[in-house]
């Protein structure tokens, strides 16, 4: 296995699909160099969800994608497909998890749900712990959405890429997130102005704990 260290290096102009040719062709410089690129994101994606094994996950999400790269077709988009392969490795994790009897669907279950407590926030704001919260119980699958759309910043057609489905698709799954995130953080506000708050600039609350996580 191929060990990364966490990232250090902030420059550079080669594209993620010659880092990934290069990589591929046993240039472990080019591997680090995309492993630093895209490190925060999937280190993010996984962190919101679980706290088993999550250097272990992001590790297996690049290995897997070094993998495939010789089958990649050209049109592909490095990014997308990576956190692609991170979807699927925790939707495995979770599944191995509820061989206990329980049933995993990504678009039922949540977070919540799997009995998990991850992402310890050492933000004491309660907008930030009320829309974690809020996110960790919708269903997965439409946690994802959300942090595809607020954290990560992608497109219909790069969230479409991730989660396999067309693009218009992606659209509706999107309100329909929206209007369960908006559900959940009003059965868990302490307050109505807290509520209001965290409703009212939630794009601006959704950067705060990207900001949060990724000083974890």
């Amino acid at each position: 296995m191929i060990f990364f260290f966490r990232p250090c290096y902030s420059g550079g102009v080669t594209s993620d699909r010659e880092l990934l040719r290069a990589w591929s062709a046993g240039d472990r410089e080019a591997g680090n160099r995309l492993f630093q690129r895209h490190f925060d994101g999937i280190f993010r994606f996984f962190y919101a969800k679980t706290q088993a094994g999550v250097d272990d996950l992001v590790q297996r999400t690049f290995l897997g994608l070094v993998e495939r790269a010789d089958r990649l077709p050209d049109d592909v988009e490095i990014r997308p497909y990576l956190f692609g392969i991170a979807r699927k490795l925790l939707y495995r994790s979770f599944r191995e998890r509820c061989r206990d009897g329980r049933y995993f669907d990504a678009l039922e279950t949540s977070v919540a749900d799997l009995g998990d407590s991850p992402s310890v926030l050492a933000d004491r704001r309660e907008q930030v712990r009320l829309l974690l919260s809020g996110l960790q119980a919708i269903p997965v699958e439409l946690q994802i959405v959300l942090e595809l759309y607020y954290w990560e910043e992608m497109a219909a057609p790069a969230i479409a890429a991730v989660l396999e489905i067309p693009e218009g698709t992606v659209r509706s799954r999107i309100r329909r997130a929206k209007e369960r995130l908006r559900e959940a953080l009003a059965a868990r506000a302490t307050s109505p102005a807290i509520l209001e708050s965290t409703i009212a600039d939630i794009d601006g609350w959704a950067r705060k704990l990207r900001e949060e996580i990724g000083r974890t």
